[in-house]
């Protein structure tokens, strides 16, 4: 993002959440609540009205879920950052959050310092997966059928590799580019090779495919 402030935008339900994320956001001179909703609908009308840097997203809201709030953002704009935000660590929840390209899954009980820092974390390009979702609940990567991921991971190349493992510490491009003496477009087609051979499509995924394969 380009702005120095992180523009966000509230989507939940309940007044009295909003309110108590809204008063915490705002004590962060880096950022700034400019709207709320409450709804999918409402969620979606807001984005496109006010053009938030981020949405922090509930995912239980009463004419659908959150996730479904996610696909129909970004379909509308990749550049507009989106963290799911839920009482419960459901893999059902993270799986469908990650397949509509959400960029970041925390859990509600998280401390407001942490919550300032995973915002600021994901406005630089990082996808925030809260400590707490256990390893059970992320492992959630769907596989193909009679299709190793040990096999898959032996199609990437050393350097190929060498991205995959700096993404799943949390790196951006720009970061691994500078760790490995690359420039950043060297990266990105490592990285997009990366996934075109694990057959995967989000950032996220390929982390987490990562973790779980190599321990």
């Amino acid at each position: 993002m380009s702005q120095q402030t992180i523009r966000i935008l509230l989507v939940d339900d309940h007044d009295m959440l909003r309110i108590g994320l809204r008063t915490i956001l705002n004590k962060s001179p880096e950022i700034e609540v400019i709207g709320e909703a409450n709804s999918v609908s409402t969620a979606i009308e807001a984005t496109q009205s006010l053009h938030p840097d981020m949405v922090l997203m509930d995912i239980l809201l009463p004419d659908g879920k959150g996730y479904e709030a996610c696909r129909a953002i970004k379909s509308q704009s990749k550049d507009i950052k989106v963290i799911m935000l839920t009482a419960m660590a459901d893999w059902e929840f993270v799986s469908e959050s990650l397949q509509a390209e959400a960029d970041g899954f925390i859990l509600k009980e998280i401390s407001s310092e942490n919550l300032i820092s995973s915002i600021k974390q994901v406005a630089k390009g990082v996808t925030y997966l809260d400590p707490a979702i256990t390893p059970d609940v992320i492992s959630i990567i769907r596989e193909k059928p009679g299709e190793s991921p040990k096999e898959r991971l032996a199609l990437l190349a050393k350097q190929e590799r060498r991205v995959l493992a700096l993404v799943a510490e949390g790196k951006t491009n720009k970061e691994i580019a500078v760790d490995m003496g690359l420039s950043d477009k060297t990266v990105k087609n490592y990285f997009s090779n990366t996934l075109d051979k694990l057959k995967l499509n989000r950032r996220s995924q390929a982390a987490v495919f990562f973790v779980r394969h190599t321990s």
